[in-house]
């Protein structure tokens, strides 16, 4: 028997069609395009997630950009980029948001 995934364990029982598009679809197909690499993707990723304020999907991102390759120095760095793009509080959320999960 096959491990379940994140969206599996996250809401597999609450919303079965979330769970198959986002297994299937984003993390299938989106995110296995050779157009870019999956570190680049979790750099868009985390700086959209960052610019539009879903800090609650944040930590998981933050973990797979770091299995992607990125480090924490250069997620720390993009972070304070962010800040001048996206809006400081932003920011000030990501970087403790960050810092939760690199303490882990």
């Amino acid at each position: 028997m096959t491990e379940p995934t994140p969206a599996q364990r996250a809401i597999g029982d609450f919303a079965p069609k979330l769970v198959d598009l986002t297994d299937t679809v984003l993390f299938g197909d989106v995110w296995a395009r050779p157009e870019l690499n999956r570190r680049d993707r979790s750099l868009v990723t985390v700086a959209a997630l960052i610019a539009s304020g879903a800090f609650e999907q944040l930590p998981n991102h933050l973990r797979l950009a770091r299995e992607n390759g990125l480090t924490e120095d250069e997620l720390k760095e993009a972070i304070i980029h962010l800040a001048f793009y996206a809006g400081w509080p932003k920011a000030m959320s990501a970087i403790q948001v960050a810092k939760t999960v690199f303490s882990d």
